[in-house]
């Protein structure tokens, strides 16, 4: 059975007139990389201080590690690392400097610090800047020296807020690899806040969809995709010539499919509706009536998908505008 290292139940925490917090309950279990999704006040870093113990709630339980952050905040983060969104680092201290004084803030003993230093170091390339000034780092350098820093006093818990915001595409997937060898190497917890979709889909074992402190859906990312995503949809190629022929024997299908075209003289249709089991039926229908088929491809129900449905209800709930969406290339997987 799972170890629960996070678990909250009916957590809230305001500020004022605001409900940054709203009735929040979930459960982390050990070695999860679990996603916190939501637009910009939507609750993600106030909660992160409330399961750190920066902050205590005004109603509700927490347990982090099997404690309760507001009465055992001190020991509680001596086990959890916290990379902040824009994380602060002296300039003009070297990198091997930073490390021995995080070291020491954190407790680490005096024995196995050089140790720990060099195996950082190491493990984020960069053991030949060791003694150089960070105020000399690239940006990919200085988070990889962020989250070197985070993780010097060896943490259970690693809370991640934006990792990869403002990073090139080679830094990203540096830090993504990172993520991922804590979580499936070391064994250890990562709680990543990010706005990035396409980044949760790839690195987490569960997400949660936050909007205005409230929890819209929790699950991974896959349940979520299939529970809120949109229906099966296919885009089939064919002559340009026989896209309208196409779209009428689709309309006459018996699922109640639409087919719209993609762009016009592409020949690419795009069709909604048909069940998966019966996707050889309808491209037997289109044979059977002269259509050459190039090609059809299957696209899946994305995390973007999820996230955007559920903020459109509740965009529509308060009678706001929907928010807009990100377009993000959806996964093709060619079947014919």
């Amino acid at each position: 059975m799972a170890e629960h290292v996070i678990v909250t139940n009916g957590l809230v925490r305001r500020f004022g007139a605001n409900t940054a917090v709203d009735d929040l309950s979930i459960t982390i279990e050990a070695g999860d990389v679990f996603g916190f999704l939501g637009h910009n006040g939507a609750g993600k870093t106030t909660t992160v201080r409330l399961l750190n113990g920066v902050l205590a709630p005004d109603s509700g339980s927490i347990r982090v590690l099997g404690m309760d952050p507001a009465t055992h905040g001190p020991q509680l983060r001596a086990r959890t690392g916290v990379l902040t969104e824009t994380p602060a680092l002296d300039d003009r201290l070297t990198a091997r400097i930073t490390l021995r004084l995080f070291a020491d803030i954190y407790g680490v003993p005096e024995a196995q610090v050089n140790r720990r230093v060099d195996e950082l170091l190491a493990m984020f390339d960069l053991s030949e800047r060791g003694d150089d000034k960070i105020g000399g780092f690239s940006k990919g350098m200085r988070q990889r020296m962020a989250l070197a820093r985070t993780l010097i006093h060896s943490p259970d818990i690693i809370f991640l807020d934006e990792p990869t915001a403002a990073l090139d595409p080679v830094a990203t997937r540096e830090v993504h690899e990172l993520i991922r060898d804590a979580s499936s190497r070391e064994g250890r917890t990562v709680f990543l806040c990010t706005h990035n979709l396409y980044e949760a889909e790839r690195l987490c074992t569960r997400v949660a969809v936050l909007a205005h402190g409230r929890l819209l859906a929790i699950g991974t990312p896959s349940e979520l995709a299939q529970r809120y995503g949109r229906q099966q949809r296919l885009a089939i190629e064919v002559a340009p010539s026989q896209v309208e022929l196409a779209q009428q024997v689709i309309a006459g299908l018996p699922w109640g499919a639409i087919a719209t075209v993609e762009n016009a003289g592409s020949g690419r249709v795009q069709v909604q509706g048909i069940p998966r089991t019966e996707v050889p039926d309808a491209v037997n229908a289109l044979v059977a009536q002269g259509i050459g088929i190039y090609e059809v491809t299957r696209e899946e129900a994305r995390l973007e998908d999820v996230y955007f449905a559920l903020q459109a209800q509740v965009a529509a709930a308060a009678g706001e505008e929907p928010v807009a969406a990100v377009q993000i290339e959806p996964h093709r997987e060619v079947i014919a």
